[in-house]
Parts: C-alpha cells; structure tokens; sequence
C-alpha cells in the first residue's frame, strides 16, 4: 500500500506575515472629484449671477404674504390626502369585493379619475357653477328639495381644489391600498380565521400591519407628490403659495427670484415630509428589514458604513483567515 505525501509547501509564508493591501478604487475618485467640481462651478455660478437679484429673494423668502401662502399649501396637502386615503381605502376595498355592483362602480371611479388630467378636474370644480348654477339635496325626478345653496358660495376656490386633488388622490390611492392588502398570503388570513378571529379583526391585526410595509412607500411619494401638484390651484386663486408668488411677481416683475423662493420653500417642505415617511418604513418593516435600508447618515454614525448588509465585518481574524 502507497501512500501519497502533499509536498510541503516550504516558499508560502505564514498567514501571519501577509500584508493585505486594500483595493484602490481610483475611478471612484476621479468620477467625485469631477461631480463635485461641477456642483461647486453650479452653485458659485448661481451664487454670482446678478439676474437672481438675491436682495429680492431674501425680502420675500419670510415675507407675511408668503407665510399665509405656505399655510393654504399645508392644509390643502394633508386634507387632500387624507380624502384621498380614505375615499381610496373605500374604493379599493369595492375593487376587491366580489359584488359585480360595487366592483364595477369602483373600476368606473379609477377609470374616470385617472383618465382626465389633474388640471381639467381642478378647472371643472372652480367653474361648476356654469354647469350648475345651483347644488340641491332632494327627491330625484320630482321637485321635491330639501336643501338649495348656490353654487358660487359654496364651492370657494380652496373647497373646488380640495374636491379636485382629493377625488383624484383617491383614484391613485386605491390601487396602492388594493396592492398591499393583495401582497398578504391569504394563507394568513384563512389561519386567523381558523384561530376564531372575526374579518374586521383579521384585517386590523393579520393584514394592514404587513401590508403597511407595502404601501408606506408609495403612500409617501404620493404625499410629496400632492405637496407640489398644489401649486396647480393657482389657475383658479386658491391663495396657495404658488397663488400669492404668482400675484407678487405679477407686480414687481421679478419672476426667476419669485420662483426661487417658491422652489426653496417647496424643497424645505419635501425634506420635512421625507422624516416621517422613513419613520413609518422602518416601523412596518421590522420584521423584515435587516438593516440594509438605513440611512447614510445613520450608518455612518453607527459605524456600519463600511459594513453593507448581507456581507460581515473586516476584522483581523476573517482578515487573516482569508488570506489562509
């Protein structure tokens, strides 16, 4: 009987004595340098340029005309959406429904809604009272009417934006809501059902908790989404912020700084909007996340950032093991 020796192997050096050299990555490099050095051309650029007339700027950014503007903008933003979020979770709960009736009717409103532009809808419920010069509440196909308000005084220019930017997030949003509640396994729910939980209790405690993690995020875009389709209530006066920009520069001429602090202040509310909606994200999905979705700011501060998910730390040990 042979046996077979593996030569020894007397050139390669101990594991120890290695120098492990980090990769260089230096396209990386060249590429930030190159995009770094165009914003900071951008920005003195525009930091320079006299036509900004940044003195204008500054007068309005936190003038009392643009706080009132910013005010409208807000509460037209969180009415419309929650208009929006509850007609839609309505709806999307008919879409899903096996009645034909309710079914068909949902799929007509999404149709419908979706269909014509946000802007023709804004236009029809700022003149609505030419196609009807008065809202009755009574007995159709008889005279019969228990309540007659004109039209004009009840459908203000903000109540026709907030009926237009509702009407139409509902459409959107139902098809968000009706996607999460289907992205459950209905396994779950046929195992509460099982367990002797009511459907309401189902719904409340098996399937909105998970299908939160599926409409948080387009939830919020459609949020950010409404705070700049606002703007467009300006073609009736609704005296949103971009209302009132439109009327200061219809007086001093100044159109590109105007829209420069409606664009700051635009931003500014996009950023703050952004918090809670990664507050939500990380809320309904803790069961799921593993770590992957946090922010840069919070991976560098914890230290991770150099530790993407999925992939364990470079320490001494695994360093010297790999190089074994």
């Amino acid at each position: 009987m042979t046996t077979t020796t593996a030569p020894a192997d007397i050139d390669r050096p101990a594991p120890e004595q290695l120098t492990v050299v980090p990769l260089r990555h230096y396209g990386r490099w060249i590429a930030a340098v190159a995009a770094m050095t165009a914003l900071v051309g951008v920005a003195g650029s525009l930091a320079k340029n006299g036509n900004l007339h940044w003195e204008v700027i500054g007068r309005f950014l936190f003038a009392d005309l643009i706080f009132s503007g910013l005010v409208t903008t807000l509460w037209l933003t969180v009415a419309a959406m929650a208009l929006g979020l509850l007609l839609g979770t309505l709806v999307a709960v008919m879409r899903l429904s096996s009645n034909p009736v309710l079914y068909g009717m949902s799929s007509l409103f999404v149709w419908f809604f979706r269909g014509t532009p946000l802007l023709v809808q804004i236009i029809f419920w700022g003149y609505a009272a030419a196609l009807y010069q008065y809202v009755k509440i009574g007995i159709p196909f008889t005279s019969v009417t228990f309540l007659q308000v004109e039209t004009n005084s009840l459908l203000t220019p903000a109540v026709a934006a907030l009926l237009a930017l509702g009407l139409n997030e509902a459409a959107y949003a139902s098809e968000i809501v009706r996607a999460g509640i289907q992205s459950v396994d209905p396994g779950q729910s046929e195992a509460a059902h099982s367990l002797g939980m009511r459907p309401a209790q189902t719904m409340r405690r098996i399937v909105l908790p998970q299908a939160m993690r599926v409409i948080i995020p387009p939830m919020g875009n459609e949020s950010i989404n409404m705070l700049k389709m606002t703007a467009l209530v300006s073609i009736i006066s609704a005296h949103d912020l971009m209302s009132n920009i439109q009327d200061v520069y219809a007086q001093n001429y100044q159109v590109i700084p105007m829209l420069v602090v409606a664009s700051l202040w635009y931003l500014g509310l996009v950023t703050l909007l952004g918090i809670p909606q990664a507050w939500l994200e990380r809320r309904y999905g803790r069961g799921t996340d593993r770590g992957g979705h946090a922010s840069p700011l919070r991976r560098m501060l914890t230290g991770a950032l150099a530790q993407p998910a999925g992939r364990p730390a470079r320490t001494k040990k695994n360093t010297k093991e790999a190089a074994a």
